[in-house]
């Protein structure tokens, strides 16, 4: 018997606070496969007994796994705290993924560090 492979993820979610968390819900609800995560463990294991086990929901065990299980061209959204937490996880984030591949902050970061983040690419 072989164990089943998820199927790939249309889009990745990267936080689930309160705003992250009710993104995801969206997406799913209109028909598209979210992976999540987040650094809390147990968070999304969680997030996903809370609302429903049957909705489209990846549920990746680490950020290299998140990103694998992206479909290509990859497209994250990150909704982590502004400042240097969305700093931190782009430089965990960036060395994972392909030129081609999205990354959206959806937070409140101040538009000079967007401007900042962007120029690096």
């Amino acid at each position: 018997m072989t164990s089943a492979v998820p199927l790939p993820a249309d889009i990745g979610l990267i936080g689930l606070g309160l705003m992250g968390e009710n993104l995801a819900l969206n997406i799913a609800d209109h028909g598209y496969r979210v992976a999540l995560w987040t650094r809390s463990a147990g968070k999304v294991d969680r997030f996903i007994q809370q609302n429903g086990v049957d909705r489209n929901w990846v549920n990746p065990t680490s950020l290299e796994d998140f990103t694998r299980s992206l479909t290509p061209p990859r497209r994250v959204l990150l909704m982590v705290k502004a400042g240097a937490p969305v700093d931190e996880m782009l430089e965990r984030l960036i060395p994972l993924l392909s030129p081609d591949d999205i990354v959206i902050d959806g937070g409140t970061s101040f538009f000079r560090d967007t401007v900042r983040r962007e120029s690096r690419t």
